[in-house]
């Protein structure tokens, strides 16, 4: 990892920039609030125009199959989401194109994608679509990126892992459940129905999640996703998702899986012949 970028990053915050692949897909039509909100667990109903909004698209078991962010640009809805939900979230939303004025487009090839770290003004980048910090912009376009500098795939794990960011297929997944992520602003919980909607309220309402997703600071690095976290009385208390080691901290941290009986922060766990003591998410503001 190339050590003096992260320092600019972190300590000196330098604008950093990683293109990469992103889904994104433009919903629009008369039935748009209508379809979309019986889909997802957050209620576009409310989102304003220009504002952005975290949720998440769940099973009818609750259970999670994308995490997507939605932005408002007047009657349409831009939804965005890993390379890897991509396909999943364009299936749940084409099956409602013959329901009703219901009209999905498919701008992933159009665009791409720049993850932007500690750039305070996105929108000076022309013809972007802005999504917080992060951009897509026109494919066959070179935004002006002069004054960053570009975050390699190592750096940016640690930077993801850093900031609490789950990746799908590592830190969640078709088994998670969505409240398990932790992140309260995905799901509203004063709208109407949606798929999923039964459980996930249920969760909220009538008692608590199983586990969570959860910050952990390690004694070593002698560990790897997958590997199981016990209580120091020897039970099953979760399992490590994502690995790295933190320059800022000078410590070993990871994501992972913790279950409800072990989330108070600085609970200590055991972790192959190590320990580890759970911490609160993001690690660093």
């Amino acid at each position: 990892m190339d050590l003096e970028v992260y320092k600019k990053i972190r300590d000196e915050n330098a604008i950093g920039y990683k293109p990469f692949k992103r889904g994104l897909f433009e919903v629009s039509g008369k039935e748009a609030i209508q379809f979309l909100n019986g889909l997802i667990t957050n209620d576009v109903k409310t989102l304003e125009d220009g504002k952005m909004m975290v949720a998440a698209f769940p099973n009818a078991q609750g259970r999670l199959l994308a995490l997507v962010r939605v932005l408002r640009v007047g009657d349409k809805f831009l939804f965005e989401t890993e390379e890897a939900t991509r396909e999943k979230v364009f299936q749940n939303l084409f099956r409602f194109t013959f329901a009703g004025d219901f009209f999905v487009e498919d701008l992933s090839e159009k665009y791409q994608f720049y993850a932007v770290i500690n750039c305070t003004n996105p929108n000076q980048i022309e013809e972007s679509i802005v999504f917080g910090n992060d951009i897509f912009v026109p494919a066959d376009t070179q935004p002006d990126l002069s004054n960053s500098v570009e975050v390699s795939d190592e750096l940016y794990e640690v930077l993801r892992i850093e900031n609490g960011t789950p990746l799908y297929g590592l830190d969640m997944d078709e088994i998670t459940i969505v409240p398990e992520l932790g992140i309260e602003e995905s799901i509203s919980y004063k709208k109407g129905c949606y798929i999923g909607q039964e459980i996930i309220a249920r969760i909220y309402f009538r008692g608590h999640i199983a586990k969570r997703l959860s910050g952990l600071i390690l004694e070593d690095l002698n560990v790897k996703p997958g590997d199981e976290l016990k209580s120091l009385e020897g039970k099953p208390a979760g399992k490590i998702t994502s690995v790295c080691f933190s320059p800022k901290l000078q410590k070993h941290i990871a994501l992972g899986i913790v279950r409800y009986d072990y989330l108070a922060e600085e609970t200590e766990l055991r972790i192959n012949d190590s320990s580890a003591k759970v911490a609160a998410l993001p690690f660093f503001v």
